[in-house]
This record gives structure tokens, sequence and C-alpha cells, in this order.
């Protein structure tokens, strides 16, 4: 009869489904010597987890912590110098130099400069982005593959 229960309290173990004290049941009876032979594996698992439960760490576990350098008060200092610098520089213009120019010519000059620099770096960023394009296209064959899988699949309940 001990035996029996002893079966039935390992399958509900494997199962994870025991009790700390069907657990503790389990581990008193494979303390003992006599154990049956079919049973013979679980002394040792058993016998592990009671020497296993003596051992100790033995190592030195640190409690403070090293002081570690918020970066966050850093962007927060970063920021505080620009806007002073941004605010010192436009309060130090006494004159009303607007950038403009008084030749048309000149001035078409300068917009044409600088349309053509955001243009060469708006196409480097066209550029860089290209690989979307292929990914695009192995989309497309993913789904012809999709709808090829959906027809055989078809094809095949109706031979069935």
């Amino acid at each position: 009869m001990v035996l029996n229960n002893i079966e039935k309290l390992l399958e509900k173990y494997e199962n994870g489904e025991t009790s700390l004290k069907e657990e503790q049941l389990l581990k008193n009876y494979f303390a003992q010597e006599a154990v049956p032979p079919h049973l013979e594996m679980y002394k040792a698992m058993f016998g592990y987890f009671k020497v296993n439960k003596q051992e100790q760490f033995t190592k030195h576990v640190p409690l403070k912590t090293n002081k570690v350098f918020n970066y966050k008060w850093i962007s927060v200092a970063a920021v505080a110098v620009l806007m002073l610098g941004f605010y010192f520089k436009s309060t130090s213009k006494s004159n009303n130099d607007l950038g403009t120019y008084q030749d048309p010519q000149q001035a078409y000059n300068e917009v044409a400069k600088s349309l053509a620099m955001i243009s060469g770096h708006f196409n480097k960023g066209v550029s860089s982005v290209a690989y979307l394009n292929e990914y695009e296209k192995g989309y497309e064959t993913l789904n012809y593959l999709t709808e090829l899988e959906n027809s055989t699949r078809i094809i095949f309940k109706a031979n069935h």
C-alpha cells in the first residue's frame, strides 16, 4: 500500500502538483536504505536535494553600490548652455542686419546653393532607405507562395 501511495506521489511530483508536505514525505521515503529497484533513480535525486539544502554561499556580497554617474544631467546642462548662447547671441546683435541681399541675382544664387545642399542630403537619405523596395518585393513573393500553398491545399483536400 505504501509503495502504491509513493508511486502516486511521484506521478504528482513529476506533474508539479505536489504540496510541500507531500514532497517532504517523498524525501523521507527516499532517505531510507531499502528502496525498490524501479524507484532507485529517485533516491539519488531526493538525496541531492537533501545535501543541496545544507550548502551555503560563502562569498562576500557587497551591499554598497558603486556610484553611477547620471548622464541625464549632462544633457540638461548642455541644453542650458545652448539656450544661454542663443540668448546672448541674439541680444548682442544691435544692428538690424537680417541677412538680406541688395542684389537679386546674389540672393537667387544663395537660395539655389542652399536648396542644392538640402537636395543632396535628402537624396542621400532616400538612397539609404532604398532597401525597403527589396523588402516589398520579398513580401510580394511571399504572398504569391502563400496563394500557391492555399491552392495546393485545396487540390489535395479535393482528392481525399
